[in-house]
């Protein structure tokens, strides 16, 4: 079996637009302060790094810290869902329950599965690294695969009303749920400041006043749904 190969900090991600990823899972915990922040993701090495790679269809396990204090994101790639189904069955709680023992009182909110449908950058030869990854989730009313894609297509053609290319955007990642009811898009920035600016620049940054924007943000259909900031914090891979 492979052993556990952890990265920290800045370069704690994953490779999005792997062709292997057949399904993505994404969860939020609540831990309640930075302090257990920091505790929750050296919790999560130390119980991965003690045990070899649980499964071979498992590709990565990246975690991302809130700026809020209290949240940790979850980005997990998969062959399939039987693979992880067989990490759900026969590795998943000698983990957890480490975790929890070193972290008591985590609140694990939700657990989604997704496939990747379209992205947006970073351009050839960018090299830069991000410092902040944004997480926006979208939620609509009922299933419906096609309404999902339509949602996505038409933020793509938003962009295009953008200048480009967008100062401090690295990438956006478009994500559908499996279920048909949610679109999560995983955006990597230079830095949560870059962001920041970027909402608060109409005509410069993101979300101009146009006819493609104003179709998306009224988009039938779209019943909740957000934005979060994270920077990331752990990423667990297997190695030789």
């Amino acid at each position: 079996m492979a052993r556990t190969i952890a990265t920290f900090g800045p370069d704690a991600r994953p490779r999005i637009s792997r062709p292997d990823a057949g399904v993505v899972k994404a969860s939020t915990w609540r831990v309640g302060t930075p302090e257990r922040q920091s505790a929750a993701v050296e919790a999560i090495a130390k119980a991965w790094q003690n045990r070899d790679w649980p499964v071979d269809g498992l590709l990565s396990y990246t975690v991302y810290a809130g700026e809020d204090g209290d949240t940790l994101f979850h980005y997990s790639q998969w062959r399939d869902e039987e693979t992880y189904r067989a990490f759900f069955t026969g590795h998943r709680d000698d983990r957890i329950d480490e975790i929890d023992a070193a972290v008591p009182g985590i609140e694990r909110v939700g657990l989604f599965s997704y496939e990747l449908y379209r992205t947006d950058g970073p351009a050839e030869g960018d090299s830069r690294v991000p410092g902040a990854v944004v997480i926006v989730d979208v939620e609509f009313e009922g299933a419906d695969a096609e309404r999902q894609r339509h949602w996505v297509d038409g933020v793509f053609e938003a962009l295009e009303t953008e200048p480009r290319p967008i100062p401090g955007a690295i990438s956006g990642n478009f994500h559908v749920s499996l279920d048909g009811t949610r679109v999560l898009n995983y955006a990597e920035w230079e830095s949560a400041r870059a962001h920041v600016e970027a909402l608060a620049a109409p005509g410069d940054g993101i979300g101009s006043d146009t006819p493609q924007w104003r179709r998306v943000l009224t988009y039938p259909g779209v019943v909740g749904g957000g934005v979060k900031r994270y920077a990331p914090a752990l990423s667990l891979r297997p190695g030789a």
